[in-house]
């Protein structure tokens, strides 16, 4: 059987950049560490399951000696910047008492939201809560990430599906997916699916091409998100 690699890790440092980009000494880089996930933590909870859900995709965290920058990429950014601002202030606040730091949040608004693995996983995590059809709703989703643009997508369910006493897993694949090629553009989101017979886990791969020099839109000009650059010359 093949081994199998994590598609982010896998690219890691030669088409992607690091997703918390700072440098700490040997003394401080654990309670940093520990600190970022605190964050990640915070936001997911605060603002993807508490109702209404601002559908947040990935959060990449910078540090200079003086600021902590929080870049949140969503595809409802109204829901994170609340009336006039509101709900992004008082998040901030909180983050500052959390962190004992200056902290700056900015909102990346994510234009396709059927071509973000994270967020289509999440989709479907809901629709199986749900009850509905999870053949159909597998067939719909990855018909709507090619519609949208994809060159290919797997979407993968596992677990006790449609409450069968047996866990078993499913899989849909659309276009083709070149997961071993470090030049191809290959977005992965998992999410969990905690239905009254079980967690079901959903895995989801979409192909958007190959990178281009085109910068992507979550770009920054830090040194650790230069890797995309480096890896297409």
């Amino acid at each position: 059987m093949g081994q199998k690699s994590h598609p982010f890790g896998f690219r890691l440092g030669i088409t992607e950049a690091h997703r918390s980009r700072w440098y700490a000494p040997k003394a401080l880089y654990g309670e940093l560490l520990v600190e970022d996930e605190k964050i990640r933590q915070y936001l997911d909870k605060r603002l993807n399951k508490t109702p209404p859900s601002a559908s947040v995709s990935d959060i990449h965290i910078e540090r200079t000696r003086e600021e902590l920058k929080i870049i949140v990429r969503t595809a409802r950014p109204g829901i994170v910047i609340g009336p006039k601002g509101s709900e992004i202030d008082r998040m901030t606040e909180e983050l500052r008492y959390m962190t004992g730091r200056k902290v700056a949040i900015s909102v990346v608004e994510i234009r396709e939201p059927d071509l973000d693995a994270q967020l289509v996983g999440d989709g479907i995590a809901e629709q199986l809560k749900k009850r509905m059809g999870f053949r159909r709703v597998l067939k719909m989703r990855a018909e709507a990430v090619m519609a949208a643009g994809a060159q290919g997508v797997k979407i993968q369910v596992a677990g006790r599906l449609g409450g069968a006493e047996m866990s078993r897993r499913l899989d849909v694949r659309l276009g083709s997916l070149p997961l071993s090629t470090l030049q191809a553009n290959i977005n992965y989101g998992f999410s969990e699916s905690h239905t009254t017979y079980g967690v079901l886990g959903v895995k989801v791969w979409i192909y958007k091409g190959p990178y281009t020099n085109a910068e992507e839109e979550n770009q920054s000009n830090a040194a650790g998100a230069r890797a995309r650059a480096r890896g297409r010359r």
